[in-house]
């Protein structure tokens, strides 16, 4: 991956406040509206941003969309992902989202099984 690339959607606010949350695993986009406090067009318009230049994936699976890290980062992502990481943990904006991520987990039953999200009404927000 061109690291010129890399740098380009490290540049937000937002999108680094997504790939902090990634950093933990999987999410569905209802779950980063919870998390960032952001309206869902927004977290979408970033998401493919990130998609689109190859730092994440995604997988639908019924109304939901997943989303994830790059299953085969280059070295120059995997490294700015680990600086990144480094970072946010000084950070109380960064600490927030992974506090709010934890409690969406606590109260989600198919993220703690780490099973997709279902139409059964598991995933709150969905």
């Amino acid at each position: 991956m061109e690291l010129v690339r890399i740098y380009e959607c490290l540049c937000d606010v937002t999108r680094l406040r997504l790939l902090n949350v990634l950093a933990q695993g999987p999410v569905c986009v209802c779950h980063f509206q919870e998390v960032l406090g952001e309206p869902q067009v927004k977290i979408s318009k970033h998401l493919a941003y990130l998609r689109e230049r190859g730092l994440v994936e995604s997988e639908r699976q019924g109304n939901w969309v997943i989303y994830e890290l790059a299953t085969k980062p280059s070295r120059e992502l995997k490294v700015n992902l680990a600086c990144l990481q480094d970072c946010a943990r000084e950070n109380r904006v960064f600490k927030r989202d992974l506090a709010r991520l934890k409690q969406i987990e606590a109260s989600c039953a198919w993220v703690r099984a780490g099973e997709p999200a279902k139409a059964s009404g598991q995933c709150r927000g969905g």
